[in-house]
């Protein structure tokens, strides 16, 4: 009798499941449907344990390949051939030669030098200006949310009709700018055919669309910013621009670094504002090409003239000059990283 308590007992602790053991293995050959039944469970949970991650992200990795990879390598084998829009069919392998007439090319260094000086004169004040409407938003403001949701309101407005609205603004018979210089004693300025007027007229579009989405990143970092730091300058009498220059900067160094990365391959794709702001002549950046960007260039080159191994080729630069810009990027915040 007391054989037999025991062999109940030891049959019903091996029947107990360990741990992570699949289901059905706990219950031996006995359980239903037979052992073939509990292996072939004990397999399918092995399968479902290993392959679901890789399920999950595939979809991903299946987009990203069929959207952005293949287009890419089709761009960079566009690159070496010398393909006409006209006739796709009839490419003729070239080599570098695509690259070696851009570095010959006037027109892909004035891009270029547009692309950058562009870059420049919008990426400085929307910054500068985004990082003074976070301070001011740090503090405790009545109707601090409706304030943010106006900061971003511009970010949400699509490009065309920003730019059409600007446009207005800058014409040069009856815009707004012209009319409120006119009463400060300067004369009308044809924004459109000027070659630094025209580049101002696109940087103020780019200000005005991105100062308040980079001013609510800056806005969640100072939040993110100890209070301890600001206490104790306020015991050693530092005022709150003092506050702002020693203790809010220094700890925004990181967020801030990342904004004008962000900002600066933001200004190297320029595509919308430019070709919008030109109307007719959008694509050439003006009679004069005084404000075509890398973007513009791109595009003339492969859609209007038809020269898309050309267009490739400028795809392909543009995507080093980004490759150097992360370079320089993780160069920059290693560096930040052992100064701290």
């Amino acid at each position: 009798m007391t054989s037999s308590k025991e062999a109940l007992a030891h049959s019903a602790s091996s029947a107990e499941a360990a741990p992570g053991t699949p289901p059905g293995a706990a219950r031996g050959a006995h359980g239903p449907g037979g052992p073939a039944a509990d292996s072939w469970r004990s397999r399918l949970y092995r399968w479902d344990m290993k392959g679901s991650p890789y399920a999950f992200v595939a979809p991903f990795f299946i987009l990203f390949g069929a959207f952005t990879l293949v287009p890419l390598l089709y761009t960079a084998w566009y690159s070496l051939h010398n393909v006409q829009l006209s006739s796709l069919d009839h490419q003729t392998w070239t080599g570098l030669d695509n690259y070696k007439n851009l570095l010959s090319s006037d027109f892909f260094w004035n891009a270029l030098k547009n692309t950058f000086t562009i870059g420049v004169i919008s990426t400085v004040p929307q910054l500068l200006a985004a990082l003074g409407l976070a301070h001011l938003l740090n503090y405790r403001l009545r109707g601090s949310t409706v304030w943010r949701v106006v900061m971003l309101t511009p970010y949400a407005t699509s490009v065309a009709a920003a730019t059409l609205v600007f446009t207005l603004l800058y014409s040069w018979d009856g815009g707004m700018i012209n009319w409120l210089l006119h009463f400060v004693g300067v004369g009308p300025v044809n924004w459109r055919e000027s070659d630094w007027g025209s580049q101002f007229a696109v940087s103020s579009i780019v200000v005005w669309r991105w100062t308040g989405y980079n001013a609510l990143i800056y806005l969640a970092a100072m939040q993110a910013i100890p209070a301890d730091l600001y206490e104790s300058a306020a015991l050693d009498g530092a005022n709150r621009w003092q506050q702002f220059r020693h203790v809010t900067v220094p700890q925004l160094r990181p967020t801030i670094l990342f904004t004008v990365v962000v900002s600066t391959i933001g200004a190297t794709q320029l595509f919308g504002e430019p070709l919008l702001f030109g109307g007719v002549s959008g694509s050439k950046g003006g009679s004069e090409h005084q404000y075509q960007t890398l973007g513009l260039y791109m595009y003339d080159q492969g859609w209007i003239v038809g020269n898309l191994g050309k267009a490739s080729a400028i795809a392909w630069s543009m995507f080093l000059i980004l490759l150097i810009i992360a370079a320089v990027n993780l160069l920059l915040t290693r560096r930040l990283r052992k100064s701290q």
